[in-house]
Parts: structure tokens; C-alpha cells; sequence
């Protein structure tokens, strides 16, 4: 036979307390009401039909593939179909505030900062005898042995072993400053002198240089970016007082 257990709103805030999330908490509700306030000086609007649409791109997103699902995610999180609009009202006003604010600056800050976002198809191996990696390295440079065959026998990382060390295609700014300056000066397909990092002893097989493109998902990742640094900047501008009848903090 199962049991029951009330829970209070007091219950709830307590134990929000007492798990330390509400400086995080805090945060998101500072964050909120700055876009919200953002969005209203800006003069920024949602009709009906982008409130639709936003919901069913969430319920997709969810899996919640008919009412009776959309039903029980909203009582499982404790919300009302209000609250599910409310979760679509944010997002949607995000995105616009965020695109009137900065869609005018992704395209000078690619062009600024375009290196940054070069990418390389690369190979590698990490040692932590460098005598061995330069040993190997001459031994690959002389065709003794294959770089694919020393990833796949040197690498600790079992994963990465498996794929004889492919690491597909990694940008520029994912990579240590002299990894970057050693792979980005590389006339592919080129294996690189063993680089020393606290990490260890880095074999590098550079396959493919490739130039960066401002293709849709790059700019909304440059615009997500820029106005998320806004947003830091703004919060950093404020002090929330913090006020209930359990708990009364000046942050």
C-alpha cells in the first residue's frame, strides 16, 4: 500500500536552502527579469501563433507526443499550462532579444576572431616517456611504423585507441596555445615533433587544415555567445535583495 507525504512551499524553499542552490537560483531569476526588462524597453513582442510554435517545438523536444504526456510532465514539475507558456515566452523573447541586440555584431566578430574558429582533422597520441615519443616520431617519419598503428598500441585512452586517435575535427580555440601554434603552422598531411604539455607528451598527426564559414549554426552560436557575455556583464551590475517570510538576505 503506498503512502503519502505532504509538502509545503516552506518544505520546498528549506530544502532549497539547506542543498545551497539559491545563489544559482538567484542567478536565473536576476537573468529573467533582465531580459524581461530588456525585451519591454526594446519594445520586443510575442503574438499567439510563436507561442504555438515554440510549444510544440518544446513538446518535441520532451518527447510528449499527445496531451495525455504534455498532462503528466506539467503535474510531475508542478506546472500549470500558464507556467508551460511562461517557459515559451522566455525562450522565445531570448532568442529575439538576443538578435536585436547583437545580430549586427556576429559577422564583424567572426571576421575579428575567425582563426579562433579554424578547425583541424587531426590524430594523436599522449605518452609520458618523452625519450619514447621522440623515438616513435622519427620511427613514423621513416616508415617503420604507422601513426595508426602507435595510437592504437600507445593510447591509455581506451576510446581513443579504438579510433587509432582520431579526434574528428577540433577548433582552434579547444586547443592548448602551443598545440594551436604548432598544428596551425602544419602543411597537412604532416605528423608534428613531439609537443610537452602538463598533460604529457603529444604525437600529432595533422590531416586537414579547415577554414571557418559563417554558416547558420555558427552564427547562432557567435549570437548565443555575445549576448550571453551582455548577460554576465549585466548581472555582475546588480544586487538582488532577497526577500521571504523564511529567509531575508542582502546579495
Amino acid at each position: 500500500m503506498s503512502k503519502t507525504i505532504t509538502i509545503t512551499n516552506e518544505e520546498i524553499l528549506h530544502q532549497v536552502k539547506i542543498s545551497c542552490t539559491i545563489p544559482e537560483i538567484v542567478e536565473q531569476i536576476v537573468t529573467r527579469k533582465i531580459i524581461e526588462n530588456a525585451a519591454v524597453e526594446a519594445g520586443i513582442k510575442v503574438e499567439t501563433e510563436e507561442l504555438q510554435q515554440t510549444a510544440d517545438t518544446f513538446r518535441l523536444m520532451k518527447k510528449l507526443q499527445n496531451a495525455e504526456q504534455t498532462w503528466a510532465w506539467l503535474e510531475k514539475h508542478s506546472l500549470s499550462i500558464d507556467d508551460f507558456e511562461e517557459i515559451a515566452y522566455a525562450n522565445i523573447i531570448f532568442g529575439k532579444l538576443a538578435r536585436h541586440l547583437f545580430a549586427h555584431k556576429v559577422e564583424p566578430y567572426f571576421f575579428e576572431n575567425q582563426l579562433n574558429y579554424a578547425g583541424v582533422v587531426m590524430y594523436e597520441v599522449v605518452l609520458d616517456d618523452e625519450d619514447l615519443a621522440i623515438e616513435l616520431f622519427y620511427a613514423i617519419r621513416e616508415g617503420e611504423i604507422s601513426f595508426y598503428e602507435v595510437a592504437h598500441k600507445y593510447n591509455q585512452d581506451k576510446a581513443l585507441s579504438r579510433k587509432c586517435g582520431y579526434k574528428g575535427i577540433v577548433r582552434r580555440q579547444e586547443l592548448r596555445p602551443e598545440i594551436s601554434a604548432a598544428v596551425f603552422a602544419a602543411n597537412p598531411p604532416q605528423i608534428l615533433k613531439p609537443i610537452l604539455t602538463f598533460k604529457g607528451v603529444h604525437l600529432i598527426l595533422v590531416e586537414e587544415l579547415i577554414m571557418a564559414e559563417l554558416n547558420n549554426k555558427l552564427y547562432n552560436e557567435i549570437l548565443v555567445y555575445l549576448f550571453s557575455e551582455w548577460l554576465k556583464q549585466q548581472i555582475k551590475e546588480i544586487k538582488p535583495i532577497i526577500s521571504c517570510s523564511s529567509y531575508k538576505q542582502v546579495a
